[in-house]
């Protein structure tokens, strides 16, 4: 008899039966098999809220053939993902199999190696149900907020709308930064900057107007430079003070969930669900030249910035090998987790230190050498020694005006010469280097120029910096970012403008109903709140049903108030016009939202009730008939790209089109994944051009 192991994807099973060998059998359960089912609201509110878990359609066989697997074993291995989900699908699947709860068939891998499996296979536990409750209260509470709070903005706004526990927190941010942006009002102000060289050097550096009179100046008007410029016209700038220091710059510790999201957005312009996906492969396996199919990084999904011991050393060794002993400090560094994280498992690092990315580049796809560089750098860089610059600030001074001049050199560029962490701005908080200054210098004046500032409202967010908002809010959790940002996008609460995240008329629709019926909902505090009383179900301090029960009714008595405050109101959107004529009354087609999505209709109703498809006309031409390229969307949303003339000519393509026309043949040119602009001419044209990778083009 073999023993039977579960594990949640087909490719973890096939690389955790290579490192099992003989004896045992690895099935993946394709994620959670038992659910609420959809179609109602599966929770039984009058019996202390029982869950009424049903086998997910289309999974019934697959049940049945898991159920003969196990009667025919010696045992059963429970190996899902190490984390509340995973704890859940375990549960379910013991409750499925009739398998004994307090059994120790519950294993978990952080990393897929040899290693790490044997580490699991010789660990079992038993099922935490404390972690079970958790998640489980994290399920309940969402359905019955978004089932109930659903229907409600759809009834009152537009039909097919949805609200959550999470997302609707996240659109608050997004909506709220819009109104802060629309009600900034810039303010003037001038700076006074100059440009000088230290005879005999020849070397330039910028300074600028700090004080006068020993003030600290603030210019509001051209007047007020002008007036500056002409009392500084012909003075001598003399080095009045130089100022030396040292200081230490550390490393960013290692990733975790949200902060590889960001920084993965930050360097490589990639979108979270793009990350966590080429991050999944890493964990789950790879076939790597000379070391076989290996997890290259540890599990992805986590809060925690604790390391093992054994990664710590094998890190060590690695920095004595390749950079020497002063790269290494004297004394380990440790990294301290922000708040209630599930320590269960490590921060996200290589699972061999010892493997770099330029060993394993040429077996990995684009994207996952990507992420496994940007892991494996910034791991080994949190191990590595401070970086030690010499700090210089020169103060020189003309009549009663003071200039400021700040720089620094690399002393010793400790981790600096592996990695540094980039900025969420584009703004250089670290000064240039300057030439050689002491006390008395006579400066040579090259330039000095009064320039135009103003003031400016605070960015949108982007994916990265809401991730960013949310997780220093203490909302949501590392496995629910991606599902956040991409909710609000695809419900069209939001849209994307190159990496920013503009909020349309109907999320800001939806949140100033919710603002002003159901304000906890999109309370910050108040979801904060809820988080951390679910994190403390996992630790056995709170009771999940009491937690529930106390929730539901904050969240209950304002909706049934709602429902009664506002029967027969409904919120009318402004319809978007379109170019479109009407050809029945002449008047502008609007777009409308129906039931099968987006259509164009006459504002004339109901006098005039002609209604057409939305076609959304691109800039290019068909190459086979001359036709428009029309974009189009899949059942899921996914955009993509035909002839105007669909069923006379039957042209398609993924790649979307651009404005650019092919200097060969004149036909329009499509960019294909890579950044490439090519000529899709069915006669063999064969044009390609690359596209240089501007910040405009990465966004």
């Amino acid at each position: 008899m073999s023993k039977l192991v579960i594990v949640e994807s087909p490719a973890k099973a096939k690389n955790i039966k290579g490192y099992l060998g003989k004896g045992y059998d690895v099935v993946a359960s394709m994620g959670h098999v038992r659910d609420l089912p959809s179609a109602r609201l599966s929770v039984d509110i009058e019996h202390d809220f029982t869950p009424k878990y049903a086998v997910i359609k289309g999974k019934e066989n697959f049940v049945k053939e898991l159920r003969k697997k196990a009667e025919k074993s010696e045992c059963v291995y429970l190996a899902t993902d190490p984390d509340r989900e995973g704890e859940a699908i375990s549960w379910h699947l013991a409750t499925l199999l009739d398998l004994d709860l307090d059994e120790k068939n519950r294993v978990t891998f952080n990393e897929i190696t040899k290693y790490g499996v044997k580490q699991g296979m010789e660990h079992p536990r038993s099922i935490d149900e404390d972690l079970v409750n958790a998640q489980q209260a994290r399920r309940i509470l969402d359905r019955l907020i978004g089932y109930k709070l659903s229907p409600f903005i759809s009834q009152k706004i537009r039909r097919g709308l949805s609200a959550g526990r999470v997302q609707s927190v996240a659109l608050r941010l997004v909506v709220d930064r819009e109104e802060e942006i629309r009600a900034f009002k810039p303010e003037e102000y001038w700076s006074i900057d100059a440009k000088f060289t230290n005879p005999p050097g020849k070397k330039t550096f910028s300074a600028a107007l700090a004080s006068r009179g020993g003030k600290k100046i603030k210019l509001s008007s051209k007047q007020e430079a002008d007036d500056i410029l002409a009392y500084l016209d012909g003075r001598d700038y003399i080095v009045s003070a130089v100022k030396k220091g040292t200081r230490r710059k550390s490393p960013a510790p290692p990733f975790i969930t949200s902060t590889l999201q960001q920084e993965a957005s930050r360097r490589l312009s990639f979108q979270a669900r793009r990350t966590m996906k080429a991050a999944q492969e890493l964990y789950e396996g790879v076939d790597v030249k000379d070391l076989g199919t290996v997890g290259l990084i540890t599990y992805m999904r986590t809060d925690s910035l604790r390391i093992s011991e054994e990664a710590r050393s094998a890190g060590n060794q690695f920095i004595l090998d390749a950079y020497g002993e002063k790269y290494l400090p004297k004394k380990p560094r440790y990294f301290k987790s922000k708040g209630n994280v599930q320590d269960g498992h490590e921060a996200i690092r290589p699972s061999m230190p010892g493997v770099t990315p330029a060993q394993v580049k040429s077996s990995l796809t684009a994207d996952q050498y990507k992420i496994y560089k940007l892991v494996w750098e910034r791991f080994i860089a949190s191990l590595m020694e401070s970086c030690v610059q010499e700090t210089v600030r020169a103060e020189i001074s003309a009549g009663d005006c003071v200039f400021t001049a700040s720089g620094y050199t690399v002393k010793f560029d400790g981790f600096t010469a592996l990695y540094e962490e980039s900025k969420d701005d584009s703004s250089d908080d670290s000064a240039a280097p300057l030439p050689s200054l002491a006390q008395g210098d006579k400066l040579r004046l090259k330039a000095l120029d009064g320039n135009q500032h103003f003031t400016q409202p605070p960015a949108r967010y982007t994916e990265a910096s809401l991730t960013k908002a949310l997780e220093e809010n203490g909302v949501g959790r590392p496995s629910t970012y991606v599902t956040i940002t991409s909710t609000i996008v695809q419900r069209e609460y939001v849209k994307r403008e190159g990496k920013q995240f503009v909020p349309t008329e109907l999320g800001e629709a939806v949140i100033k109903l919710l603002k002003d019926r159901m304000p906890n909902i999109v309370n910050v505090k108040y979801t904060s709140k809820m988080e951390e009383d679910l994190d403390k179900i996992d630790s056995g301090e709170r009771d999940y049903k009491d937690m529930i029960r106390r929730y539901y009714d904050d969240f209950e008595k304002p909706l049934e108030k709602a429902k009664k405050d506002m029967q027969g109101v409904k919120i009318r959107l402004k319809e978007e016009e379109t170019d479109e004529i009407c050809e029945k009354c002449g008047r502008h087609m609007v777009i409308k939202v129906g039931r099968f999505g987006k259509f164009l209709a006459c504002p004339g109703y109901p006098e005039c009730k002609n209604t057409k498809p939305l076609v959304l006309k691109t800039k290019a031409k068909c190459p086979r008939c001359g036709g428009d390229v029309i974009e189009k969307k899949t059942r899921k949303g996914a955009s993509f790209y035909g002839c105007s003339n669909y069923p006379d000519c039957n042209f398609m393509t993924w790649d979307a089109p651009s404005d650019e026309v092919c200097p060969r043949c004149g036909k329009s040119l499509f960019r294909r994944r890579g950044n490439v602009l090519y000529c899709p001419d069915t006669e063999g044209c064969g044009f390609t051009k690359p596209v240089p990778r501007t910040k405009k083009s990465e966004e």
